[in-house]
């Protein structure tokens, strides 16, 4: 979409069925209601949602007889088990791609037979494009980035590489293309997961302006000193922020992301009734701290498998007598196996009385991706592995017992019940779950009970180490948290884990699994779904342009009555009008901000010239700048009014005297302020201080955002305190005094007009309207507030530019010259007709 074009949004969506999520009242015409007294939330029942991820939640296998491919669904797929959270009357569609190659004679029987069976969209990239996608700039720049892993030096990681990110953004076009093929633009709801498509919202976005568009990241976000190294690092934030709601597991990824958000695209974010958002182009992007959980009822039903009780049963027999430990990792760099394994070492190194009582069942999931990384963790794993069993073990021994090929998710969990602990000690993970099933796994059920000779009743005991450096860790307050490169610090947890009293056990397990239990993947997809539908309420109370091109697009809402000005509608207006009042800032409106020549030149000049020639008009330029350059750059225009220092000082015409602000303030205010601004200005980088005859002011724009935005607070209350006694803050509204003025005088007008560009002019506008709409005139004049560019306002008008300003200004001076011209005509007309004493005829 162009930035001229708008899109009109109805007023009243489309009603659809809802059901009730909790206790409340049922909201009129498809809204929510958010009781922020009792905290209800009704939520209105989606159509149809599109879940879209890298793969579909799918298992396959190609019959080698028939040539056919058979599928089936992943039972433990994060993406299927959130459908429970969602209600009965939601149907799901999944877009993603398969982990197969599918010839193309195939595809289009696949991809119908799929969508079919599975309410499944598959996304069918070529083998050299999925390469440097995935294996590409997914895990080889993308991972180890968002997991605090810098390519310092070429052997460790590898440099940016601009083919692989281009094919990163090809792959996320190509999922939009899927996802549009299947959307309905009013009703359904789209949810993206994770890092592989961060780019999908941008061009879902620009397709589809009001579409409702929720985004999760399952991975860590890095903090903004780790972020800012990736060249690209714009584009992302950008595409992040064209959803709806992005949410993540951990209160520091958030705050990562809003930090970079604030330092990279100079944006603002706030909390409000406990929901943070921030502001990107007149959109409040809502952010969510969510951590996932487990799907409780899927690991019942494996618990009270007689496979699952077998080999509980089995497991139990063979380290009878010996401390089980048990720990489940993928096999890359980043989930500390071997820092894990050498922690072990140095328990058995300072406590021989345990050799031969402590067993740890490493299980190594397998590797999602391939490389030399992967490779050598491997390599490390399995020699630390042989060193420990060889210094510590002995033929009916092994202290370390690992698991390096795939096994049936119920021996997985058989483990799970039989360890006395678990430990996690991920050197960084997005949220990691092995902690929260083996939780639920501990508690187990009351046919597993049955079937292991169990009383009902019995207490369930659990013990956990977890690292401070997974998504879990926050929520498991009971666990040993552990910093996984301090040795000491894990081989002390694993000794209290293992020296831990039963009833000490018991209470950290119940502890667990009340947060486990009552946090679970359909809490988590609930809540999701129910803030993304709040987030999306005011689609249809607002209005939008698309901005921007590639992967910069964005959308600019605003709202209905928010309108580019039309040079013929205010030239028309001028015209009518009798008496006119135009108000003018100068920097940023006149003049652009990147300009390095601040003077204003010859055309503007003309131009204001023309326009303070006509009599019915009343011109100002209203600035922060001093009186003194102000003075002299239009000290040409003799009619022209000019209000320096935001209306301090006031000077209604070249021949007037300057008029201040009626409050007199003793000037010694400045010597006690002065010091302390100074002082205040050392200490932070990029700031400085502006000497005004009626102000001081004091700059950070060029500082550290976070640190200048604190340190101008800090000020502030600082200033507060030295200057508690001096009448310094003086709200004036120079706009408001100078119609005062014009209406006593005998002049009101019934034309305003005022344009301005930044945060300073947004009280000219609010005073202008708020004027004229009160009792002061005797008739309503017509007004126009505009601000200069398409952004959020309270003025109701927009131009683009300051080319556009001029362009404007010119019209109306034309104007202005033309109704001059034809007063001149007119009177000599009149004057002509009056020497000639002609006759008057009279029917």
């Amino acid at each position: 979409m162009n930035s001229d074009e708008m899109t009109d949004f109805p007023q009243n969506e489309k009603i659809i069925s809802r059901v009730m999520s909790s206790p409340g009242l049922i909201s009129d015409l498809g809204s929510i209601q958010n009781d922020a007294d009792s905290g209800s939330l009704t939520s209105v029942s989606r159509q149809r949602i599109i879940i879209v991820a890298n793969f579909l939640p799918l298992h396959f296998l190609k019959e080698k007889q028939t040539g056919k491919w058979c599928f089936s669904w992943d039972e433990d797929s994060l993406l299927l088990q959130l459908k429970d959270g969602l209600s009965s009357e939601t149907e799901v569609i999944y877009v993603g791609s398969l982990k197969v190659d599918v010839d193309v004679s195939e595809q289009e029987e696949i991809a119908q037979k799929l969508l079919d069976d599975y309410k499944c969209v598959p996304t069918f990239l070529p083998i050299d494009l999925q390469k440097n996608f995935y294996h590409g700039f997914c895990k080889q720049q993308l991972w180890p980035l968002f997991h605090y892993m810098l390519p310092i030096c070429l052997n460790k990681g590898d440099l940016f590489d601009r083919s692989l990110f281009q094919a990163y953004v090809s792959v996320n076009r190509i999922f939009a293309d899927k996802v549009m093929e299947v959307i309905n633009s009013d009703d359904d709801y789209v949810w993206v997961h994770d890092y592989h498509l961060m780019l999908l919202p941008t061009f879902l976005r620009k397709r589809l302006n009001r579409i409702k568009l929720g985004f999760f990241l399952h991975t860590p976000f890095p903090s903004s000193e780790i972020y800012r190294t990736l060249p690209v690092r714009d584009d992302i934030l950008r595409g992040l922020l064209n959803s709806d709601l992005i949410g993540f597991h951990t209160f520091d990824y958030a705050r990562h992301f809003l930090s970079c958000c604030s330092r990279m695209l100079g944006l603002n974010y706030e909390s409000k009734r406990g929901h943070i958002g921030i502001e990107y182009g007149g959109r409040t992007v809502g952010i969510k701290i969510l951590p996932v959980g487990v799907h409780i009822g899927r690991l019942q039903s494996l618990l009270s498998l007689p496979s699952t009780i077998g080999k509980i049963q089995e497991i139990e027999q063979k380290f009878k007598g010996q401390k089980l430990l048990v720990g489940v990792d993928d096999m890359d760099i980043f989930k500390g196996i071997s820092l894990k394994l050498l922690a072990l070492e140095l328990l058995l190194d300072r406590n021989p009385d345990l050799r031969g009582k402590v067993v740890l069942v490493q299980i190594v999931n397998l590797a999602r991706s391939s490389g030399n990384d992967v490779k050598d963790a491997r390599a490390e794993t399995m020699s630390l592995a042989e060193r420990i069993n060889l210094r510590y073990g002995n033929q009916i021994y092994n202290p370390v017992v690992l698991i390096d090929y795939a096994i049936p998710f119920h021996e997985k969990i058989a483990f799970y019940v039989a360890a006395e602990c678990c430990i996690v000690n991920a050197l960084r993970d997005g949220m990691n779950l092995v902690p929260y099933e083996y939780v639920v796994c501990r508690q187990g059920t009351e046919e597993m009970d049955k079937l292991r000779d169990i009383g009902r009743g019995s207490p369930r005991t659990s013990t956990l180490i977890v690292s401070e450096f997974v998504g879990c860790s926050p929520s498991l307050s009971g666990a040993f948290r552990v910093n996984p490169w301090s040795l000491e610090d894990v081989a002390d947890a694993l000794y209290q884990a293992i020296d831990m009293n039963e009833s000490e056990r018991q209470l950290r397990h119940e502890k667990h699994y009340r947060y486990v239990s009552s946090h679970h993947v359909s809490y988590w997809a609930r809540s999701f779904t129910q803030d993304l539908e709040r987030a999306c309420k005011d689609h249809y109370n607002q209005r939008c342009w698309g901005v921007g091109l590639g992967l910069g697009f964005r959308v600019i809402a605003l709202s209905p009555g928010f309108r580019k000005l039309s040079v013929g509608h205010v030239v028309s207006s001028h015209r009518r009008s009798n008496r006119r009042a135009i108000f003018l800032d100068y920097d940023g409106t006149l003049m652009p901000e990147t300009s390095i020549v601040k003077d204003p030149s010859s055309d503007i000049i003309s131009m204001l010239k023309t326009l303070c020639s006509d009599p019915r008009n009343n011109v100002f330029i209203v600035s922060g700048r001093g009186r003194a350059p102000l003075a002299n750059w239009f000290s040409s225009c003799e009619a022209l009014g000019i209000a320096a220092e935001h209306g301090y000082f006031i000077r209604w015409n070249a021949s007037s005297n300057w008029e201040s602000s009626p409050v007199v303030v003793d000037p010694d205010w400045m010597n006690i302020a002065e010091p302390v601004m100074t002082l205040y200005t050392e200490a932070t980088d990029g700031s400085y201080i502006e000497v005004k005859e009626s102000a001081l002011v004091w700059h950070h724009q060029y500082a550290d955002p976070v640190f200048g935005s604190c340190q101008a607070k800090e000020l502030l209350d600082h200033l507060e305190n030295v200057l508690a006694n001096d009448p310094v803050v003086v709200k004036r509204l120079v706009v408001e005094k100078l119609l005062k003025t014009l209406i006593n005088d005998g002049k009101p007008p019934d034309f305003l007009m005022c344009i301005g560009d930044d945060r300073s002019d947004e009280d000219m506008f609010e005073s202008i309207i708020s004027t004229a709409s009160s009792s002061l005139f005797p008739v309503v004049p017509e007004v126009f507030a505009c601000t200069v560019g398409q952004k959020p306002s309270k003025a109701k008008y927009f131009v683009n530019d300051t080319m556009e300003v001029i362009n404007l200004l010119e019209a109306i001076a034309d104007s202005s010259s033309q109704r001059s011209k034809d007063l001149k005509k007119l009177v000599s007309f009149e004057g002509s007709m009056e020497s000639q004493d002609l006759p008057i005829v009279s029917a």
